[in-house]
């Protein structure tokens, strides 16, 4: 039998990213971080240590499989080494262990971008989301109807994110690092990545494949930020051939 398979979604979005996935893993745990979709910010007051424990309760008994999307990723590596024992593998979609830039990690997202980000969340700005999802498809080759479809599809508009959880969740962006962590981790790992992606550089994907002991590496042509959604069929071949294989 297959170990249990939870699926993490990234910052601003909701479990509803992932409805590709919602029946070729029909088994498969789909949670909503804290102040997202459905989930209630008042179980996580604003620091990862919180946010870690809030995901962390909510996982099955047995050692899981965490499937980690953006900023998904970045906690599904603070969980396993946090809660080793809960943790079996990790598949990493477009993440990375430091997502800002830094003197000594290039590939992170540079001041300017994230400065703007900080001030459309601070602004309560309507058109936030819809800048944000259009960069996550950027260096897709989708024609406009099919653009249309899966922003329909995969934003859940009934229980958008709150303010608070995205200010939380850029503050998590900000401060998380784990590039001394992985080196450590010593389970099943694959790397998922789209080589156009514009908010998580692929040299990042190639850094954890450089220094992740135990791993696979995917990379996605002509694809941005979720290959989930623009290239359903071939990720969710990787991720079951690889999972069930576990």
């Amino acid at each position: 039998m297959s170990k249990p398979l939870v699926f993490l979604h990234g910052w601003a979005q909701s479990r509803q990213i992932w409805f590709q996935q919602f029946d070729p893993f029909a088994d498969a745990l789909f949670l909503n971080l804290p102040g997202h979709g459905t989930a209630s910010n008042q179980a996580a007051p604003p620091n990862s240590a919180a946010w870690l424990t809030h995901i962390h309760a909510q996982l099955p008994t047995q050692p899981s499989v965490l499937v980690g999307w953006s900023l998904g990723g970045m906690l599904a590596l603070q969980l396993a080494k946090q809660f080793p024992q809960s943790i079996a593998a990790l598949a990493l979609v477009s993440s990375t262990p430091c997502f800002r830039q830094r003197h000594d990690w290039p590939p992170g997202c540079d001041d300017s971008v994230f400065a703007a980000f900080e001030q459309a969340v601070s602004s309560q700005s309507p058109r936030l989301l819809n800048r944000f999802f259009s960069l996550m498809l950027q260096g897709d080759h989708v024609s406009r109807s099919d653009y249309n479809h899966l922003a329909k599809s995969a934003i859940d508009r009934a229980h958008p994110t709150t303010s608070l959880a995205l200010q939380q969740g850029l503050e998590l962006l900000a401060s998380l690092d784990a590039r001394q962590q992985v080196q450590d981790l010593h389970i099943p790992s694959l790397l998922l990545h789209g080589q156009e992606d514009v908010i998580v550089s692929p040299e990042s994907s190639q850094w954890l494949a450089a220094n992740m002991p135990t791993n696979q590496q995917q990379l996605f042509q002509g694809c941005g930020h979720a290959p989930f959604l623009t290239q359903p069929e071939r990720f969710n071949t990787i991720l079951k051939d690889w999972w069930t294989s576990l």
